[in-house]
């Protein structure tokens, strides 16, 4: 069926429809249990494009989580989707750590202009718990210290080496006993005093107490890794003299610090990496979601004086997979960052941010909105509860428009592609405040 480019939301059926509850049922038989929330019963994606999705029973709707923040230059972007037909068809997959191809030298290169810093020498991955896991392997070997310093709320991925770092018990509590254990954490402080976090003056003192542990019993701090704003954790934006603080901590020879901009990075804040906007770079970045705009592809990319702690390639590289350094993936990552570029999505997230915040300011006034946060294309309103989070996510998913509840569950993210139109954002907006009410 032809889609019209900037569509506004259109049911056919009841939300869900019959044929995505068909699916769920079918899922239910042969997918983990504990992988896809089948309650309450979700929509099933057939087509997206731009900031608009439509499920099995072509219903339409209005798209603001960009596929958990993939698609920052919109669903199907006929560029990104180009450059990968070409690709595919010519050499979809090559020996990326033994004879890569062409296209991992030409993202590896363009990684290294865009990055701030000193930022210049790249591992590539799958996805950002993989690049974080490079990012804690590299402090390890720069640093020969154990010890890792997080954040509360932080979330790093679920791999056995991210899932150390990341903070949520529930993740972490079935495997606790096979997690390194030398990870520390910190209250992550607020920079809007409704926040359910810490203060800066308690991240100070505990952070301090924190290192100074660690070193007293013998596994001293070497990494220090961080979300320049909070994203699954609940879009806490921290106080402006956080990352700067930071920094000053790491020395980037004995603690390396570490920035996870998996889901902040790659455009979402109106510049390339949202620690831009503190003027603060890390010794270590991490990257994923947004960076090919589709398929999996993650980096993290370091200083050249903390990457030259791995120990050059004889053949055997000590971390690598099959997958590194995709062709496919590494050709959608250059197109990604080229629409970007030519589309100037940077300044557009900027002020449709600035659209976002304007209009979620007023909410609010209302006894159900507690507070607004957030930047660029990643922001979020704070309801009273988590039941008030979920359920005005549902009632959006009724009225046509796609939304996740981050945190607790108490807060609904706002996260769409830059390609939405001004009508798209204001409609989706209408539903949303209408869902909130």
């Amino acid at each position: 069926m032809s889609r019209a480019a900037d569509a506004l939301p259109l049911l056919r059926t009841g939300i869900p429809g019959p044929r995505s509850i068909a699916l769920g049922e079918r899922l239910a038989r042969v997918e983990s249990r504990n992988i896809t929330t089948l309650d309450p019963r979700p929509i099933f994606w057939q087509e997206a494009w731009r900031a608009n999705v439509a499920d099995v029973d072509d219903n339409i709707f209005i798209d603001l989580t960009s596929g958990f923040g993939v698609a920052f230059a919109g669903h199907s972007n006929p560029r990104v989707a180009a450059a990968l037909g070409r690709q595919a068809a010519v050499l979809p997959h090559a020996l990326g750590d033994v004879y890569p191809a062409a296209a991992k030298v030409a993202l590896l290169e363009k990684l290294a202009s865009i990055a701030p810093g000193d930022l210049a020498i790249s591992i590539l991955g799958s996805d950002g718990a993989d690049a974080v896991e490079a990012a804690l392997k590299t402090a390890a070997l720069h640093t020969g210290r154990p010890g890792v310093l997080a954040f509360e709320g932080g979330y790093h991925g679920l791999t056995y080496g991210a899932l150390a770092a990341t903070w949520r018990s529930d993740f972490r509590g079935p495997f606790l006993q096979q997690l390194n254990p030398h990870v520390r954490f910190a209250p992550y402080p607020a920079g809007e005093p409704d926040a359910v976090a810490g203060s800066m003056e308690a991240t100070r003192e505990q952070v301090l107490a924190q290192l100074d542990a660690a070193e007293r019993e013998g596994f001293p701090i070497g990494a220090v890794i961080v979300e320049p704003i909070l994203g699954r954790g609940g879009l806490v934006m921290p106080p402006p003299e956080f990352l700067p603080w930071l920094r000053e901590l790491c020395d980037g020879r004995s603690r390396v610090l570490i920035f996870d901009e998996v889901y902040t990075g790659m455009g979402r804040t109106g510049a390339w990496f949202a620690c831009e906007h503190t003027g603060v770079a890390p010794d270590v970045l991490a990257v994923g979601k947004a960076l090919t705009g589709s398929i999996p592809l993650s980096a993290a990319i370091g200083t050249p004086s903390v990457m030259a702690a791995w120990p050059p390639s004889t053949g055997e590289a000590i971390h690598t997979s099959t997958f590194l350094g995709n062709p496919a993936a590494c050709a959608a990552a250059l197109a990604q960052i080229a629409e970007i570029e030519a589309g100037g999505l940077l300044a557009r997230a900027h002020d449709l941010g600035a659209m976002i915040e304007a209009r979620t300011a007023g909410w609010v006034t209302s006894k159900k909105v507690m507070a607004r946060r957030g930047a660029g294309l990643l922001q979020g309103v704070r309801l009273a509860s988590p039941a008030a989070g979920l359920g005005a996510a549902l009632r959006a998913l009724e009225a046509g428009v796609i939304i996740m509840a981050e945190g607790d569950g108490s807060v609904l993210a706002i996260t769409p592609p830059a390609c939405i139109s001004e009508t798209q954002l204001e409609t989706a907006l209408d539903s949303l405040e209408s869902a909130i009410a």
